[in-house]
């Protein structure tokens, strides 16, 4: 599967949403909405009202990543207000399946989110209700954070879950995606990487996600290598 990029507009400027968007439009594949309540996560963001007007002005599709307490009222608002995928955090579910399910009958793509110290094998038998696996790559609530090279061994772990399920969920990786890390996420099995500091972070965006993307492209195209048993010669 190609690898796809989310640019984050955590790190962008929230008076010029709108033109921030329209910055990586043509180089990006979504853009990734973080949305924090103060509750879950010690940050405060955007919320509903916030998404349903930059859907107005986009044509990415927007990739919410809801870090609130509240998942299971608030996800399906975001799905039936038109984003794209709409993941919601496991650690403040209280009704997986179903919340999981009405996302999805929205009209959404479902994704499922765990921080780091979360295991990703008590969820191995939920894949088919999901189409995302958000690996946090940082502790949720801030952007700019240093990548945590710790998570790397449950992203190998994860994609070895999804290969042996035979489901077709798309592993997300968050937190400290730049130059340095992308091609160790990109190896150990990541296939859609969200990037904001290092994005937004630049004097061109647009630019930034091209670089990105051609290094988790060589990455990918190496990790393909060895799956067909290594480079010949």
């Amino acid at each position: 599967m190609a690898v796809q990029m989310a640019p984050s507009i955590l790190s962008a400027d929230f008076a010029r949403l709108a033109d921030e968007a329209a910055a990586v439009a043509g180089v990006a594949d979504w853009l990734h909405v973080d949305v924090m309540d103060y509750h879950f996560v010690p940050n405060l963001t955007i919320g509903l009202p916030v998404v349903e007007a930059l859907l107005k002005h986009t044509a990415l599709p927007l990739d919410c990543h809801l870090m609130i307490s509240d998942p299971d009222r608030w996800g399906p608002m975001y799905a039936e207000a038109g984003a794209r995928n709409v993941t919601v955090h496991a650690e403040a579910l209280q009704s997986p399946v179903r919340t999981l399910r009405v996302i999805r009958a929205a009209g959404a793509r479902a994704g499922l989110a765990i921080n780091p110290a979360t295991p990703v094998e008590p969820y191995a038998d939920l894949l088919a209700e999901f189409d995302m696996l958000l690996l946090m790559t940082v502790e949720p609530g801030f952007g700019g954070q240093s990548f945590l090279d710790v998570v790397v061994p449950k992203i190998r772990r994860t994609r070895a879950l999804v290969e042996r399920s035979g489901t077709r969920v798309w592993v997300q990786v968050d937190g400290g995606v730049a130059l340095d890390t992308v091609e160790r996420c990109v190896e150990a099995g990541a296939d859609v990487l969200v990037a904001g500091t290092s994005v937004y972070g630049t004097d061109d965006p647009a630019a930034a996600i091209t670089g990105l993307r051609a290094a988790a492209e060589r990455a990918s195209a190496r990790a393909a290598q060895q799956v067909e048993g290594g480079p010949a010669g």
